[in-house]
């Protein structure tokens, strides 16, 4: 088979189908895959130290003999077996064990010359290294273990570290030699990058600290280069294409806006004329609409409803569950009654849960015209959905939806306008790179007269306090939230679940009140009608796992106890606290966790101190890092092994400027330096080849 990077891994020497599937429980098919695993850190083992010099505690490279060498047990009993050698150098000696390894006692010779790296360990009056890593002194070839910086990788199953580096460094000799470098040269030259070669070879055996400083700065601005062209390509292809030039001014809006029971923050409106701004534009607007939990981004999608709806277009506003679709329908048709009866709007609510027959009357009725504005959930994509007339489509919450979903609905229009709501605050600088293809607005104060949340940090000891808050709470006639982690307990991470605990709480602590169930198990049709008993006060407690995330308004709901908070992201528990304090009444949020991690206390600390989601939002990228925040699978991150938007911001950045550049003088990537280019990328995103159809 030709040596290529793309082969599959159990062509690579010494693997074979036996390893080949070990490889792919770490998501290593292939010899690309295996040289894009990186190393999770570095040993710098250039140093020899010498045994009298020893110390306990101490994680040091020693070269040295063995001297004597046995091996114990298997001790059936206790179900190990000990290898230990006696070693030695010119200054002293130390004894060296290893644990259910019984196959090293014929691996080692006396004599034999050893290098060693490990830790120092004080065992009874003596010094010696428990399950060192070790190698043998050869003349021939380098070490790939010691005298150097040496890579720590995390180990798929029933692999040593010196097993993988041996399969790395066999990859990079056979397959290097053929490996063509797909980013442009002249883009590699601006930005002083390293070549593909020298970059794979120096992120896993570094040459020295700085070369794995260059080549990890190649890889990242690799990684961030294609995760940006699609964006950029989006943007372009958007903009071959006309939309609807709207009429921004009108008597319905002014009625609408005049009617309202409270007056917009500066805030809104300014958000609302950078909607306005677009929607007169013939180019179709792609704007993310960000906003906290509370903020008032409904009524601002609203208005923009109104902007469509005056001048004859229809409008479609999908929500991820019925009953947030519900709760968009009643909070919409109650502002807009202001409207006169001339300027009525006429709107619907469509959901799997509609009956076939009602179902048909709305479809005729949307088809024709009829309705300005439907309100929906995943039922709104349907095929029998057709619009007279689509000009403006809102997604809320639109990390609920996947990508392709996101794609359909305004797929039912001739490129309507498109406005995306969330509701999970990015810094503006992270959401202008990574929404690239979409413009940005935030909402970033809440309107006046919301009381703030108090939030309470207790122990897992305390937590009768917590349920003492709780009952203050329903007794004044206000509502309790309590989420838990897990539906099922797991005794492997030491935390209740929620079905149990529901059992408990009901028979126990709260049996005087009315305690309900919801998770992410149950149906849709279930959960909505457990949130909607809940809404209508017929149950006191709601106990809960994260489903809670994105819910609905419940001015009652005063009171949420998160029990092992510690479990949750700081996003995650923002938004779960975003649940109660929707009232004219002080709410209490109530963590209750042991934090025995220093970034678990960070989160709690950062909950306590912080109401801002966007200050939240800069703690959590600060806390966790990107990963988890972003949600990767919905931004295309999953590529990113090595790139980290947070740290290396300006290395983005300058990503995503050179993508420009590049799609600006060769949108279809026909260039001849550009074919290797396309090739991958192809390869990484199969679904944007149409972006690189030019004309």
């Amino acid at each position: 088979m030709e040596k290529t990077i793309a082969c599959p891994i159990r062509f690579l020497k010494g693997v074979g189908p036996k390893r080949a599937k070990v490889f792919a429980k770490a998501g290593i098919d292939t010899v690309e895959d295996l040289l894009y695993y990186f190393p999770r850190r570095y040993e710098d083992r250039t140093n020899f130290s010498s045994i009298a010099k020893l110390k306990e505690g101490q994680v040091i490279t020693i070269r040295a003999q063995v001297l004597t060498k046995r091996g114990t047990g298997p001790f059936y009993r206790r179900g190990f077996s000990i290898t230990e050698l006696t070693v030695a150098d010119k200054t002293g000696k130390i004894s060296c064990v290893w644990f259910n390894q019984p196959y090293l006692k014929d691996y080692f010779k006396v004599g034999q010359d050893l290098i060693l790296y490990g830790k120092v360990e004080r065992y009874g009056n003596r010094l010696q290294m428990a399950n060192p890593e070790f190698e043998p002194v050869s003349e021939e070839g380098e070490s790939l273990s010691t005298g150097r910086i040496v890579p720590i990788y995390s180990l798929p199953e029933r692999m040593t570290q010196r097993t993988l580096r041996s399969f790395i460094k066999h990859a990079l000799d056979e397959h290097l030699p053929k490996c063509q470098d797909f980013l442009p040269y002249d883009v590699r030259s601006r930005n002083d990058l390293l070549n593909l070669a020298r970059s794979l070879i120096n992120i896993h055996f570094p040459e020295s600290p700085e070369m794995q400083k260059k080549a990890y700065e190649r890889l990242a601005f690799e990684e961030f280069f294609l995760f940006q062209l699609p964006i950029v390509l989006r943007k372009l292809k958007r903009k071959e294409k006309k939309g609807i030039a709207h009429k921004a001014v009108g008597e319905p809006l002014n009625n609408f806006i005049a009617g309202l029971a409270f007056k917009l923050t500066p805030s809104q409106e300014k958000v609302l004329a950078e909607i306005k701004n677009d929607m007169v534009d013939v180019q179709a607007m792609q704007r993310l609409l960000q906003g906290d939990v509370g903020s008032g981004k409904t009524v601002v999608a609203t208005a923009a409803a109104v902007i469509a709806i005056q001048g004859g277009y229809q409008v479609a506003f999908m929500a991820p569950t019925e009953i947030l679709a519900k709760q968009h329908f009643e909070k919409i048709s109650s502002q807009l009654t202001a409207l006169s009866s001339e300027q009525k709007i006429k709107l619907l609510l469509l959901t799997s849960s509609s009956n076939k027959k009602d179902k048909e009357k709305i479809y005729k009725n949307i088809k024709e015209g009829k309705i300005d504005l439907v309100i929906g959930t995943h039922a709104l994509l349907e095929e029998d959905v057709k619009f007279k007339n689509l000009g403006l489509v809102v997604i809320d919450e639109q990390h609920k939806f996947g990508v392709g979903q996101r794609a359909l609905l305004p797929k039912k229009g001739a490129n309507p306008d498109v406005l995306i709501m969330t509701a999970t605050p990015i810094p503006r600088t992270l959401a202008i790179t990574l929404y690239g293809d979409l413009d940005v607005s935030i909402i970033n104060e809440l309107p006046p007269g919301r009381i703030p949340i108090k939030t309470a940090h207790l122990g897992e000891n305390e937590r009768e306090k917590a349920y003492a808050i709780a009952r203050e709470e329903l007794r004044k006639g206000n509502q309790v939230f309590i989420i838990y982690p897990v539906i099922e307990e797991s005794y492997a991470l030491d935390i209740s679940g929620a079905k149990k605990m529901y059992e408990e709480l009901k028979q126990k602590q709260f049996r005087e009140f009315k305690v309900g169930l919801i998770h992410g198990r149950l149906k849709q049709e279930e959960q909505d009608a457990i949130m909607l008993k809940f809404k209508n006060k017929e149950l006191d407690i709601l106990v809960a796992t994260t489903v809670l995330e994105v819910g609905i308004d419940i001015p009652t709901a005063t009171c949420m106890i998160i029990e092992h908070a510690e479990r949750f992201g700081l996003s995650q528990l923002h938004q779960l606290r975003g649940r109660i304090g929707r009232g004219r009444q002080e709410s209490a949020c109530v963590l209750v966790s042991d934090s025995e991690t220093e970034e678990a206390a960070a989160r709690m600390a950062a909950m306590v101190k912080f109401s801002d989601g966007f200050k939240i939002a800069e703690e959590d990228l600060k806390i966790r890092g990107p990963g988890e925040f972003f949600g990767l699978r919905q931004h295309g991150l999953t590529g990113l092994k090595i790139g980290n938007p947070l740290t290396q911001l300006q290395l983005l950045k300058l990503a995503r400027e050179e993508a420009i550049k590049l799609t600006e003088s060769d949108q279809g990537l026909e260039a001849r330096q550009h074919v290797l280019l396309k090739e991958k990328l192809l390869q990484r995103f199969p679904e944007y080849e149409k972006l690189m159809i030019v004309g």
